[in-house]
């Protein structure tokens, strides 16, 4: 039996990684991404430096980015919170590997998050040194979601809920499954997007630039750019921009569709309260996604409305997850992450 204690933990860090994910966008949004121009400290420090001699000496270190003390602490502010998420997962992993020794604590959920975090702060590191270099700033994003997603899972493990897939046929597992890879995919094109201003290139609903094809450049949208250039406010020009947008708008539609449709099985296909709960979340989700995403185009992306985008995506990745593990995940399992068989 889990401990209260380590459920806890858990629970406390699977909403913590929350915040720092709606925090991290925050940061971007705000163009703060690039407030401390060193890493893991900010200036030479690790704290924003605040006296006269410690400014000083900063914006001599750092004469091309000089210190704007508003975008360092929200950058700081981020770091803080990252550094205190990794630590409770360390605390986690070492207590899942010291409880192991007398108890059937599974080890490989609380390891793969610990792995997960490490790379997170590494991308983290290469988002600043590199200049905010796209690929790395999404992958930044998507290991944010992957750390969420594994939390979602331990803290579903730790409290031994809905791990007996005695409501679900083979349609809802891999219609669950379906869905979870879209809606990943969706959030990487999201990423993508945000980390080539991308959204401002369609200032309009439901046409971009008052066409419902305007002029594309499909190929530089998605090329490779290469290191070397400062990133921070894109490099892209407007068809590129505005072909990483539509595809972002086509996505979301089919995302929208995947998990009306897969929620209304869930709602009513499944023989289990908890499932038709969980279809029922999700499908709320989606929809104040997708009101979300107009509202944000209507009025000019305020930050208030982006990071709510953000947020949102983070708890309807989450729902998903929980539908993933109800429909696969099987009692005998002590890792809780091998599937079942199909009925």
């Amino acid at each position: 039996m889990t401990p209260r204690w380590y459920l806890s933990l858990v629970v406390l860090a699977a909403v913590l990684a929350l915040g720092v994910i709606v925090l991290g966008a925050y940061v971007r949004l705000s163009q703060a991404g690039l407030g401390c121009p060193d890493w893991p400290g900010c200036y030479g420090h690790f704290t924003v430096p605040q006296t006269h001699q410690a400014v000083a000496q900063a914006d001599a270190r750092y004469a091309a980015r000089p210190l704007q003390p508003a975008r360092a602490w929200k950058e700081m502010i981020h770091r803080y919170f990252a550094g205190s998420l990794a630590v409770l997962i360390l605390v986690l992993a070492l207590a899942a590997w010291w409880r192991r020794r007398w108890s059937r604590q599974p080890i490989v959920l609380p390891s793969l998050v610990l792995l997960t975090v490490i790379f997170q702060a590494l991308l983290g590191m290469w988002t600043v040194t590199l200049l905010l270099f796209p690929p790395v700033v999404m992958g930044h994003l998507l290991g944010g979601y992957l750390t969420l997603a594994l939390l979602i899972l331990l803290v579903l493990q730790a409290g031994g809920w809905w791990r007996a897939a005695d409501g679900a046929g083979s349609t809802l597992r891999w219609l669950a499954a379906a869905t979870l890879v879209v809606l990943v995919l969706q959030v990487a094109l999201g990423g993508w997007t945000s980390s080539n201003y991308a959204g401002v290139a369609c200032p309009d609903f439901p046409t971009c630039q008052g066409q419902w094809w305007p002029p594309m450049d499909l190929h530089d949208a998605f090329a490779w750019h290469g290191l070397g250039p400062d990133y921070q406010g894109g490099i892209l020009n407007d068809p590129a921009r505005v072909a990483i947008h539509v595809t972002h708008r086509l996505g979301a539609l089919a995302t929208f569709m995947l998990v009306i449709v897969s929620g209304l099985f869930f709602m009513f296909r499944s023989g289990r309260p908890a499932l038709k709960w969980l279809g029922g979340l999700a499908m709320l989700l989606v929809i104040c996604q997708v009101l979300i995403g107009i509202s944000m185009v209507h009025f000019a992306l305020p930050l208030a409305l982006t990071d709510a985008h953000t947020g949102v995506a983070a708890l309807l990745l989450a729902a998903v997850v929980a539908w993933n593990w109800a429909v696969w995940a099987r009692p005998a399992d002590p890792t809780g992450l091998l599937p079942t068989a199909s009925k």
